[in-house]
């Protein structure tokens, strides 16, 4: 807390009862309202002020809970298991899917904070939103869902058809991500804010929801400030009974603290302040004498779920020169970055976009894979490659590289890796990719930039190589989803002001080249509508080959969905390989948040 921040509340004394009287929210409690033993502390998710709670804002301007893919205010219609692959009931249950229509029962019982139950029209409200509000963060949805048709069954059960798309996208699979990632609002409530505000939609975000807000989940906001947001548990949540045999979650209070960097979360689960977080903290090993466990007991500590990219810009020279992608993607010691970056948190790295282990295994086939990779970490084929394509490199006496040249005699321009300034991991990645890379003589440097700098430049383009993680969620749709993201050439648009891409950032395969493989979109087109296993598996092969022939984007390592770490200090039976049963997910997102019903306070 700074001067001017008490000035303004007025007051001139450093104690918890004046940060309460400076709360956003009247009513807030002094730290004695919290017993260690009803609170969870909880932290990874929210590094700024909080400034609005409304979840009709862009994701990343909202507080947590009411942004991204929480679900314990605002709840979504299903929740995938990334463990089990199992879509798991939450608002709505769902009932079968095919290639036609994706078809969810809303659970009678729902009820919103309000009394008001919650029904297919709560749920056609925000899938609709963007047919009359295109900026809305739904708008998308458009793409896939062709129409919501209700049908109402026996014991007066809405039944909800996602009709699929099929003039557009034509995927199942992506409304199945969908169900997990959209949560449902009250629509009795923002129709109403609509109304006061003549239908301005921009003047409905600048609600800031903050002041009892109407949710459906098990918890709501309590209050807030620029320390800490809290909830209160909701004792009448419809949930309770439905999903959870009438249980009550365990804790009464949720606290996120908002820390400023990553060191402060290690800290805080070290000392038992912090119950659980979802940041990188390097050594996890060394702090179990403090209480603090993960997944595993051994490396890799963390259940592998996602993958890091260095996006390289096809557009840009030498980055459109697929030999060069592929000496890069051979130059670099993985293993190096694993222990040296990763505090081995990541199994042994294998080339392609399939994981070889987990839900994705039935997709991996090693045979192809060695056959159409570079072999990894492989200084001399690197060397090899760039020579035989008609580069040259330039080292000074003591073996440092000065410059390197093109396979038309011209000097190559100096490449940057664009990372988020402040990210420990990414930010050691990038540091050992760039000592391998120029060992090898292809001239890149570090650059690192703030957000305002590094968010832009992704749908931009303007770029020569960026540290990238897409998917950041474990959903029904891997492996396609994270295929789509890297390799979709249906909305390639040129490096330019105003042409952004969402998906495929770094412009690989031009539609319009003479150089476009047409293949690449028609496997991305098929995948979700096939139904035979023996004909997916070799779809997802034939696909991961032209990625490793190509190589448009360059896997780093394979790391987990979010870094699961706890603390036993004050709060015992979170779920381990050992005892499953929920994810390796904090108990704020996806069917992680089952946990607040198994935990238990230690008593001292």
């Amino acid at each position: 807390m700074n001067f001017l921040r008490l000035i303004t509340c007025g007051v001139f004394v450093l104690s918890f009862a004046v940060l309460a009287s400076c709360d956003k929210r009247e009513g807030g409690r002094e730290r004695g309202g919290y017993p260690r033993s009803e609170t969870l502390y909880l932290a990874g998710s929210q590094w700024g002020d909080p400034n609005t709670f409304n979840p009709l804002v862009e994701p990343w301007l909202v507080a947590w809970p009411a942004n991204d893919r929480f679900n314990i205010m605002y709840e979504p219609l299903t929740a995938y298991n990334s463990l089990t692959g199992a879509t798991e009931p939450v608002l709505g249950t769902l009932v079968s899917f095919d290639t036609e229509r994706v078809v969810v029962d809303i659970q009678p019982e729902a009820r919103w904070s309000d009394g008001v139950p919650v029904t297919s029209t709560d749920v056609k409200f925000i899938y609709e939103l963007g047919k009359r509000f295109p900026q809305a963060t739904t708008a998308y949805v458009g793409e896939f869902v062709s129409g919501i048709k209700v049908d109402t069954i026996d014991g007066g059960i809405e039944r909800v058809s996602f009709m699929v798309n099929k003039r557009e996208r034509n995927n199942p699979l992506a409304i199945l991500d969908q169900l997990q990632a959209i949560r449902i609002v009250p629509a009795h409530v923002f129709e109403k804010y609509l109304t006061d505000n003549n239908n301005d939609f921009e003047a409905v975000k600048k609600i800031k929801c903050d002041d009892k807000p109407v949710v459906s989940g098990p918890y709501t906001l309590e209050q807030y400030n620029n320390e800490r947001i809290i909830l209160a548990r909701r004792d009448d949540y419809w949930g309770n009974k439905v999903l959870h045999g009438g249980a009550l979650p365990v804790p009464k209070y949720i606290i996120h603290p908002i820390y400023k960097n990553n060191d402060h979360f290690a800290v805080g689960l070290q000392k038992g302040t912090l119950d659980a977080s979802m940041n990188f903290i390097p050594r996890i090993n060394e702090r179990k004498k403090d209480g603090v466990r993960t997944w595993y007991d051994a490396p890799p500590y963390f259940v592998p779920g996602s993958m890091h990219f260095l996006y390289l810009n096809n557009t840009k020279a030498p980055l459109n020169d697929r030999n060069f992608r592929r000496a890069m993607a051979a130059a670099i010691d993985y293993a190096a970055i694993n222990r040296l970056a990763l505090s081995n948190y990541t199994p042994a790295m294998r080339p392609g976009l399939i994981m070889p282990e987990g839900l994705e295994k039935e997709y991996f086939n090693a045979e192809e894979v060695d056959a159409h990779s570079v072999p990894l970490g492989d200084t001399a084929y690197a060397r090899r490659i760039l020579s035989e394509a008609g580069y040259r490199s330039v080292f000074d006496d003591r073996g440092m590289l000065r410059f390197s040249i093109g396979p038309n005699g011209d000097t190559l321009p100096t490449l940057s890796i664009r990372a988020p300034a402040g990210w420990s991991d990414w930010e050691a990645i990038v540091n050992l990719v760039v000592s391998q890379l120029r060992a090898v003589g292809i001239d890149v440097r570090e650059g690192f930039v703030d957000g305002s700098q590094y968010w832009p430049a992704l749908p931009s383009g303007q770029f020569d190589i960026i540290m990238r993680k897409p998917p950041v969620a474990v959903t029904a749709s891997l492996p396609w989803n994270r295929f789509n993201a890297v390799m979709s050439s249906r909305n390639w648009r040129p490096v330019g002001d105003g042409n952004s891409m969402n998906e495929n950032e770094g412009r690989y395969n031009n539609p319009n080249s003479p150089d476009y493989n047409k293949r690449v979109d028609e496997l991305l087109d098929i995948i979700p509508l096939m139904t035979d296993k023996d004909s997916l598996k070799a779809a997802y092969i034939e696909l991961n080959n032209i990625f490793l022939t190509d190589q448009p984007v360059i896997p780093v390592c394979h790391l987990p969905e979010e870094y699961y770490q706890f603390s036993t200090k004050h709060w015992t039976g979170w779920p381990t390989e050992k005892n499953p049963f929920a994810p390796p997910q904090l108990p704020w997102v996806g069917s992680g948040r089952n946990t607040l019903w198994k935990l238990q306070p230690v008593t001292k």
